[in-house]
């Protein structure tokens, strides 16, 4: 009962102490909230019938092709990128777990120990040697047991959490858990946006052979005619030649583009962890649309929706922790040791608890003095990070930010274009059918014809890669508002 008694002011002091924590606490840097941004106004008229979050769709909903949501769905599970990512979760979550078994103390069990120490005539232990010749006895002139001890202990020591350091410590882990499973949510964004952007690629790649093959198609039948002309003499030898050259133009454009088809076809089976084989695509580049019924939302959401701004902001938590571990490094830090067990010099007494029990209970406190200086740097740098984590931070924002309005611009001026080119589409396609007419009349020469031909392949071409661009600027829209990883 006294024993409790004297440990009650202790206890007292220990438990206002543990209130203590230096430092100061997370607060979120002050954001401009902009309600509006450059390229921010141009769907909004548009959006009438879902207020759905662009961001917060299901990309299996925003991509609404079969074979490209398999394409993802089999990236997600096989992809190396990602599956690294999710390792680095686990260890980071063992380290938070590590983090808060720093609050309780560490225990320790010897179930049985012998200590037996033998001195001679002549050893260094005069004390002893001395106590025996005052009592008329002689040390024995060769080795003899001068302490034997049999023990079995339970002991434990314990860091008083003083200054909050424990506490920052679990915070900084738990930041970077956290930040660790934003780093996947980024990682899987990106793999859907480039799993998609890649298979659209072969798309227009398999559009554009397409119109190589029917311009390739035309250049023989020209040809043809070509050297009927000539056999009847009314054309001569140099409009075969400039007329096959046109020809052999056309089909060299088909090998250059399933060459890059080929290679499109093996990163994307990269991207989904396998080795290069066929893929079997049936979708046409021209039935590809988008739903523009989405808002795109405002800037301080992009704060909750883009894992690479979370991610920035708990590193920033993270430094600003490690702030406050360096500055309760400087204070002095209290360990607490206890233990309890058995002691006997005599084996037959010793499983005897009121004979052989022992029980030890030690405080200390310890205070740097000599590494104030060290100390006080650590803490400067901590300070230094901090401040550099806060510009990253402010910076990921700025970037989101000019990134959605970099995507909506685009995609108005692509569309833009795109109308443009559709129009010179069904112009240079009449144009191809009346040359054509009129050679075969003789109202127009074999240049007339070539010169036709040469600009509706070189506009079929362009309006199939500006359908890639505006497919492409719809996704990297979808991926700078953080779409993709839910």
């Amino acid at each position: 009962m006294n024993f409790i008694k004297q440990l009650l002011p202790i206890g007292f002091i220990l438990l206002t102490a543990i209130g203590c924590k230096v430092g100061e606490g997370y607060v979120r840097p002050t954001i401009i909230d902009i309600e509006s941004y450059y390229g921010n106004s141009i769907h909004s008229d548009s959006i009438s019938v879902n207020q759905t979050h662009l961001a917060d769709v299901n990309w299996q909903d925003y991509f609404e092709d079969s074979t490209l949501i398999a394409l993802i769905d089999s990236a997600l599970v096989n992809n190396f990128d990602l599956q690294r990512e999710i390792q680095r979760i686990g260890i980071g979550d063992q380290i938070f777990q590590q983090s808060k078994a720093n609050f309780y103390p560490s225990l320790g069990f010897s179930p049985f120990g012998v200590n037996r120490e033998y001195f001679s005539e002549n050893f260094n232990n005069f004390g002893s040697n001395r106590a025996r010749r005052n009592h008329g006895e002689n040390p024995p002139g060769t080795f003899y047991t001068e302490r034997l001890a049999y023990t079995t202990s339970l002991f434990a020591s314990w860091e008083i959490d003083l200054w909050g350091k424990l506490r920052w410590q679990k915070e900084a882990a738990q930041a970077s858990f956290m930040q660790s499973q934003e780093f996947q949510k980024a990682v899987q964004t990106a793999i859907v946006a480039e799993v998609a952007s890649t298979y659209y690629n072969m798309l227009m790649i398999n559009s554009q052979i397409a119109v190589a093959e029917r311009n390739l198609e035309l250049g023989r039948s020209t040809l043809e005619i070509v050297k009927l002309q000539f056999q009847a003499d009314e054309t001569t030898s140099l409009a075969i030649q400039q007329t096959e050259s046109q020809m052999l133009r056309a089909e060299s454009l088909i090998p250059q583009l399933e060459r890059s088809y080929i290679l499109l076809e093996n990163r994307l089976n990269q991207l989904l962890g396998r080795f290069p084989q066929p893929i079997d695509i049936q979708q046409n580049l021209e039935d590809v649309a988008f739903d523009d019924r989405y808002v795109t939302g405002v800037p301080l959401e992009l704060i909750s929706n883009r894992p690479d701004i979370a991610a920035a902001e708990y590193q920033l938590i993270a430094s600003n922790a490690q702030v406050g571990i360096n500055h309760a490094m400087r204070y002095p830090s209290l360990v607490l040791d206890a233990s309890t067990g058995l002691n006997s010099f005599i084996f037959e007494s010793f499983l005897n608890p009121m004979g052989s029990g022992f029980a030890m209970f030690n405080g200390a406190v310890f205070q740097p003095i000599f590494q104030n200086k060290r100390l006080k740097a650590n803490y400067n740098i901590a300070v230094a990070e901090r401040e550099l984590a806060e510009l990253d931070f402010r910076d990921n924002v700025v970037v989101a930010v000019r990134e959605v309005s970099d995507a909506l611009i685009t995609i108005e001026k692509l569309q833009e274009e795109y109308s443009i080119a559709f129009r010179r589409i069904i112009v240079a396609t009449k144009g191809v059918q009346d040359a054509s007419l009129l050679f075969q009349s003789g109202f127009a020469n074999y240049l007339e014809v070539i010169t036709a031909q040469e600009d509706a392949l070189q506009s079929e071409l362009d309006l199939a890669d500006l359908k890639r661009q505006i497919i492409l600027a719809n996704i990297e829209l979808y991926r700078s508002l953080g779409g993709g990883w839910k």
